[in-house]
């Protein structure tokens, strides 16, 4: 009897060791486990570069002669305004600055992550959309809000993003929305007032800027280097230029638009 126990034990050992080695090899083991996604980089804080491009957009011409938007269609946006109120297709000031001009770099971007910028905010105020043009990084929250406390819809005309068509009566103050994908400007209209319109541009980096009412921009937190800036306008076009920034210098770009040939005596 002793001796058929130590053959037993004997036998018992090496059986045990198979089913140790088998176990570990055959899925429930932590070294089985999916792969799991790396992380998100999660975007800096500070710039990536100390240098700037800044600058100026000018329109070179006569300017066409504008009607005044007509808003008797709704009474209620009318009386919002005692003054004629103009589109702002060509807005420029006396100096020939010239408004709503996107700016932004075209190529050699610093690789990223990027830090964000300021996602911007565009309000339905007097039965109008402003800004009249934006910029927005890829995934940012775009906040639409209604101040007219009106009827308005907001209706986009993208695409590559996802279009989107929202009514917003007057009780809703504020809506929301997000693009996942780059998409050069496209327009957002109401169909309520079909003079309403702003346009956006979705960026995956920051390196943009709108020219303010007087033509200026700056695109500040970039690396020195050599870089293609573009200036895009609604009606006229899209220009190229080249600038050189030297590390923790502002590099100042003047570009002017000429005035386009159907402009003439509109």
């Amino acid at each position: 009897m002793t001796h058929l126990k130590h053959s037993l034990r004997g036998f018992l050992i090496p059986v045990l060791g198979l089913l140790v080695v088998a176990s570990a090899g055959c899925g429930g083991g932590a070294g089985n486990d999916p792969p799991q996604e790396p992380a998100a980089e999660a975007p800096p804080t500070e710039p990536l570069g100390s240098s700037t491009i800044a600058g100026a957009v000018r329109y070179d011409g006569d300017l066409p002669r504008l009607q005044p938007l007509n808003m008797d269609a709704d009474p209620a946006c009318a009386a919002k305004h005692t003054e004629p109120v103009f589109p702002e297709i060509l807005d420029v000031d006396e100096q020939a600055g010239l408004a709503n001009v996107l700016v932004y770099v075209a190529d050699n971007l610093p690789p990223g992550p990027y830090p964000l910028a300021e996602p911007p905010v565009i309000d339905q105020v007097g039965c109008r959309y402003t800004p009249h043009v934006a910029g927005i990084m890829v995934g940012q929250e775009l906040l639409v809000l209604n101040s007219d406390e009106l009827l308005h819809n907001v209706h986009s005309l993208s695409e590559i993003n996802a279009p989107f068509n929202r009514a917003m009566p007057g009780a809703i103050k504020r809506a929301t929305f997000s693009f996942t994908d780059e998409e050069p400007a496209f327009r957002i209209k109401c169909d309520v007032h079909p003079w309403m319109s702003t346009y956006l541009a979705v960026f995956d980096h920051p390196y943009f800027a709108v020219t303010g009412p007087d033509g200026s921009f700056e695109i500040p937190g970039l690396p020195a280097g050599t870089y293609t800036i573009e200036a895009w306008h609604e009606r006229l076009g899209t220009m190229r230029s080249g600038v050189t920034l030297l590390d923790g210098l502002t590099a100042m770009v003047d570009l002017a638009f000429a005035q386009p040939e159907s402009a003439e005596g509109q």
